[in-house]
């Protein structure tokens, strides 16, 4: 069971990058997904949820109107589109499943400790 995650970079301010989030050994089908970064120095935080169900999900509110996450569970990937970059929106980003619900939910799936399974993190940096 495996969480790659990739698609990371070096981009300026303004820039674009969609990270991507593929499963292998377990299908993501079914389970809520979501996406964490970590800067330095810094508490992991939520940054976005997607629901198994179209049209279900969340954003930080610093990332609202600039990252759009999506699906395709015929290629077992969750994507994340990040445009209008910011220096800080510099971090490392994971992937996570979170095993024990389908849906986004507010009450939960900010919590690093929902998640079951957690990609090794790409290195998304922003610079000025």
């Amino acid at each position: 069971v495996q969480l790659q995650a990739s698609g990371g970079g070096l981009v300026q301010l303004g820039g674009f990058l969609r990270l991507s989030c593929a499963a292998s050994g377990f299908t993501l089908d079914g389970y809520a997904i979501g996406w964490f970064r970590q800067a330095p120095g810094k508490e992991r935080e939520a940054v976005s949820c997607v629901s198994s169900s179209v049209g279900s999900t969340y954003y930080e509110d610093s990332v609202k109107g600039r990252f759009t996450i999506s699906r395709d569970n015929a290629k077992n990937t969750v994507y994340l589109e990040m445009n209008s970059l910011k220096p800080e929106d510099t971090a490392v980003y994971y992937c996570a499943a979170n095993l024990m619900r389908s849906r986004c939910d507010s009450r939960y799936h900010v919590y690093a400790y929902e998640y079951s399974y957690w990609g090794q993190g790409t290195q998304v940096t922003v610079s000025s």
